[in-house]
């Protein structure tokens, strides 16, 4: 089985990995916005980028804190005004699929 990216990362440079994983937890203990919104937000950031990788990822997060369908293409589909058609072609179709399964 191939490693994803991460697992080379960590294998490679584990002390700046395990950095990186305690900035993650820092913003995810942030009190400011809820978990789901995080995770809408984090979702339309990297459709943004056309960041299939990281939609994948956290389509599921967003799923379990609660989100629909229907914000996850919402937050997609907000993209369009930033980074026009980007994040719709390469995101959108693995994000709804996700919903379907």
């Amino acid at each position: 089985m191939q490693k994803n990216a991460f697992e080379i990362f960590k294998e490679e440079a584990p002390e700046v990995a395990g950095a990186f994983d305690g900035l993650i937890q820092s913003l995810v203990a942030t009190k400011g916005l809820d978990q789901k919104t995080k995770q809408l937000i984090y979702i339309a950031m990297k459709a943004s980028m056309g960041d299939q990788m990281a939609v994948k990822a956290h389509v599921p997060m967003a799923k379990a804190a609660g989100a629909t369908k229907a914000e996850v293409v919402d937050a997609i589909l907000l993209t369009l005004t930033v980074s026009g058609v980007r994040g719709i072609v390469t995101c959108l179709p693995e994000a709804v699929q996700q919903f379907e399964e």
